[in-house]
């Protein structure tokens, strides 16, 4: 039988002769060394900070870099890996007990891993899909409601486009409105916001779907209370969640919503590929398959026949649960405390340099990714400067927009470091 360490010598052996893999030799080191333990939780009760620093060890991220973008992608910690290395060591054997079983199994329940999602997400396992990202759950949405010419979706100015585009695609072909509400930067409360989506729907509204929270501004929407209004006017609400999984508290069924959608490998740190679709139960029957293989006419299967697409990336799947274990393990109360704490931090300092807050005043509507718009530094000039000057990622939009992402194992020392080489940046470039 290949052991762990034999395995990772074939594969190491390989990709040494190969040359185009040579990165790969590293991977058996990584994986026979001892991994870092976790923290004692007592640790966060005596020194938080020593705490928090601990958990960093657990990521590849090298010491010299400073990631401050989680709101595109996180970067998966090393019991995740270890997971994923796990499903591949187990899977690959092609030694499943049912000689019809098969390592990219696209026809299975998956109740192992749906099992743990659901209940992170407060739902049962029949209202739960997995799926490759909140692009592809967006699309299970807008294309498998039936909706005909005229029919409304209202929706913000601040989707992101694998929300948004879904959407237009069926507006382009099928003749559904796409209307949006402009939301102001900032968004002073959630009674602006209600107000919006009161005064927009009209009697061709069929859908309402939002951010819960925004790509653009990182502002957290009223969820709850837009999914209620929906519900009071017969309007379905369609939620997409990409950064919420990971970054707070989540229940689908507490925030009332009709569908949902993330991407768990932004701040649950899953591997990347990971995504998943939730339908309330009584609205299953509503949403129509467009990706389609056998089961697809099964009521039977609930939610599951959204996520039999084919041959998939099982092991994945072993490092979405060790991710959720992870957070569980931690707390996702301290999770998000800590982030949103950082992210608070690091937008005070961000204002008293000068930059304008596009997060709102209300703390209730922030969260972990802090926007600011920095007039006349140009983003892709200070993002590249960053980053090949200081070694910090950070993300943005044009023209001078700044969005910092405060991932839990973000240090105190990199926030001071970033904000140091922002000092630097403007003073070269003659920024009062």
């Amino acid at each position: 039988m290949l052991d762990r360490r034999g395995f990772l010598s074939s594969v190491a052996g390989v990709a040494g002769a190969a040359g185009a893999l040579g990165a790969f030799a590293n991977w058996p080191e990584l994986f026979e060394q001892e991994p870092p333990k976790l923290p004692d939780s007592a640790l966060f009760g005596s020194n938080e900070e020593a705490y928090w620093a601990d958990l960093r060890k657990q990521f590849l991220i090298p010491a010299d870099e400073v990631y401050l973008n989680n709101g595109t992608v996180g970067s998966s910690p090393m019991p995740v890996l270890r997971a994923v290395f796990d499903g591949y060591n187990e899977t690959e054997k092609m030694a499943q007990s049912d000689p019809e079983d098969y390592p990219i199994w696209g026809y299975g329940a998956w109740n192992e891993f749906r099992d743990p999602l659901a209940e992170f997400v407060g739902c049962s396992r029949d209202e739960i899909a997995l799926l490759r990202n909140a692009t592809e759950a967006n699309s299970y949405m807008a294309n498998g409601l039936d909706l005909k010419p005229g029919d409304e979706v209202l929706m913000t100015d601040q989707e992101h486009p694998g929300g948004e585009q879904p959407w237009n695609l069926r507006a382009k072909r099928y003749g559904i409105v796409v209307k949006k509400i402009t939301l102001p930067k900032p968004v002073p409360n959630a009674a602006t916001v209600m107000n919006l989506f009161n005064d927009a729907i009209t009697p061709r509204t069929r859908v309402l779907f939002f951010s819960h929270i925004t790509t653009v501004t990182g502002v957290v929407l009223p969820a709850k209370e837009l999914c209620a209004l929906a519900r009071s006017k017969g309007i379905l609400s369609a939620v997409d969640g990409a950064h919420v999984i990971g970054m707070m508290r989540l229940n689908v069924r507490e925030i009332g919503c009709d569908m949902y959608s993330s991407s768990p490998h932004k701040w649950l740190q899953a591997p990347k590929g990971n995504g998943f679709l939730y339908v309330r139960d009584e609205v299953i029957d509503r949403v129509w398959n467009t990706i389609v293989t056998a089961g697809w006419d099964e009521p039977k299967l609930r939610a599951e026949r959204f996520q039999r697409i084919g041959s998939s990336n099982v092991p994945s799947l072993w490092g979405l649960r060790a991710a959720i274990q992870l957070a569980n393990q931690i707390g996702m109360e301290r999770i998000e405390r800590r982030q949103r704490q950082t992210a608070d931090y690091i937008l005070k300092e961000m204002v008293t340099r000068g930059a304008e807050s596009w997060a709102s005043p209300d703390p209730a509507l922030r969260c972990a990714i802090v926007s600011v718009n920095v007039p006349p530094i140009q983003i892709m000039e200070i993002e590249n400067w960053m980053w090949k000057s200081k070694k910090i990622r950070i993300r943005g939009g044009a023209p001078s927009k700044i969005r910092l992402s405060t991932p839990y194992y973000l240090l105190r020392k990199d926030v001071d470091r970033y904000l140091a080489a922002y000092d630097e940046f403007r003073r070269a470039n003659g920024v009062a």
